[in-house]
């Protein structure tokens, strides 16, 4: 599809949907960093909060494999605002959920809407943003995470710590109103994926999943989601715990949790822009790889320091953030290139389908391994931290096997400043 938006459009589209993308991840992340508060008001253990954060990735998972049989028949403006709007109702049901079952099925509910929102947010910048400019895009969309560290998840927490833990999700509904009446507004129509078949007079498809297995049949395709599921498998098995841990083993207060998220956030609203910027200029699988290499640094020592000052511990999650999330912006540029143009929609929500899995996974999997005694105190992080250090090297070695299908069109460098 030819770029046919003005360079403010663009930048106003993308700006949109990383407004999307902040209500979405912000739901995400919001639980983790309410780990300890939610162990004490329901009195559940460390097993108990894994399932509570699994059971939204493995909603999202499912929801994105039945997304697949259907999102490329419809167009993707008004598809992604439906379902943005239930993604909202759900998280609402969240702040109202009585207890830990009811907040459970209430998570599965916002996991099953924003598993495929979040596809769907990267295919529209996949058919839209030329593939020369498409991980200063992701760097774009990526300010979402610098945005909801930096401001919402902190902004959360002492709604949190002053008033109820349901506060930060009835925010996240009230933020979900407002990113529905901008999209309404800024978002362009886009139905071109689903005039070819009628305008050519090809048949219909046989059956729903058609679209699945014709994607599923390409062997770069395959590669990419096996790529996309180790990249996602080796940082959550860590991230979950990140503040359990920094509570019960490195001696951080929960007042001072909110400035690990603001040191972190305020670092990747600067990082994320650069290595975008870096990785159309320098190479995308070439970049990813320098920063998921350094990548290590941070997930070993994250995951082995003892008691700590604040500014030390601040250091290694600031450092955590930038290069761990940083990998993510070449990545999804690779994985979203790595489609057919003519099946972005279905690759990307099976691609949503795997990433949540393998978030799921990992997410239970060092629930599993991570112990906590009554003092607080987990043990087993160590362990989770290899496991991720693992993934991510069997990542770096994966990438190369990719094709980028569009890597060679050549369009007008328009600047996203």
């Amino acid at each position: 599809m030819p770029n046919t938006l003005t360079p403010q459009r663009e930048r106003y589209l993308l700006l949109t949907l990383a407004g999307i993308q902040f209500s979405h991840i912000l739901d995400f992340m919001i639980i983790m960093p309410l780990g300890p508060i939610l162990i004490a008001a329901f009195g559940i253990s460390t097993h108990e909060f894994g399932l509570l954060v699994a059971s939204y990735s493995f909603s999202a998972a499912l929801s994105g494999l039945f997304a697949a049989t259907f999102i490329d028949r419809f167009e993707r403006k008004r598809l992604l605002l439906i379902i943005f709007g239930l993604f909202g109702l759900a998280t609402l049901a969240c702040g109202l959920a009585p207890g830990y079952a009811t907040l459970i099925v209430a998570r599965g509910l916002a996991g099953t809407f924003g598993g495929v929102m979040g596809a769907m947010v990267q295919t529209i910048v996949g058919d839209v943003i030329p593939f020369a400019r498409r991980a200063r895009a992701a760097g774009i969309i990526s300010t979402a995470f610098s945005l909801s560290t930096v401001a919402g998840v902190p902004l959360s927490l002492w709604l949190a710590n002053r008033f109820d833990w349901r506060a930060p999700f009835i925010l996240i509904a009230i933020l979900t109103v407002l990113f529905i009446i901008i999209g309404a507004r800024v978002l362009p129509e886009l139905r071109y994926h689903i005039s070819p078949s009628s305008s050519s007079g090809q048949a219909k498809r046989a059956h729903p999943f058609s679209a699945m297995f014709e994607v599923l049949r390409d062997i770069n395709h395959r590669r990419a989601l096996v790529f996309s599921a180790l990249l996602i498998f080796s940082g959550f098995t860590v991230i979950p715990y990140i503040t359990i841990y920094a509570v019960g083993n490195v001696g951080i207060p929960q007042h001072d949790i909110p400035f690990i998220y603001l040191a972190g956030g305020a670092a990747t609203l600067v990082t994320a822009r650069l290595i975008g910027h870096i990785a159309d200029l320098g190479g995308k699988i070439k970049i990813y790889r320098r920063v998921a290499f350094a990548a290590l640094a941070p997930l070993f020592v994250v995951t082995h320091i003892g008691a700590s000052p604040l500014w030390l511990w601040l250091v290694c999650t600031t450092g955590f953030f930038v290069l761990v999330s940083g990998r993510m912006i070449p990545a999804m540029a690779i994985i979203t290139s790595a489609a057919q143009p003519k099946l972005r929609g279905t690759f990307m929500s099976l691609n949503a389908t795997v990433q949540s899995f393998a978030m799921g996974l990992a997410t239970t999997l060092a629930g599993f391994i991570i112990t906590q005694n009554d003092a607080g105190q987990i043990a087993g992080y160590g362990l989770v931290g290899y496991v991720a250090i693992t993934g991510n090297m069997l990542a770096i070695m994966f990438v190369a096997r990719i094709v980028m299908h569009d890597r060679h069109a050549t369009v007008p460098d328009v600047a996203l400043k």
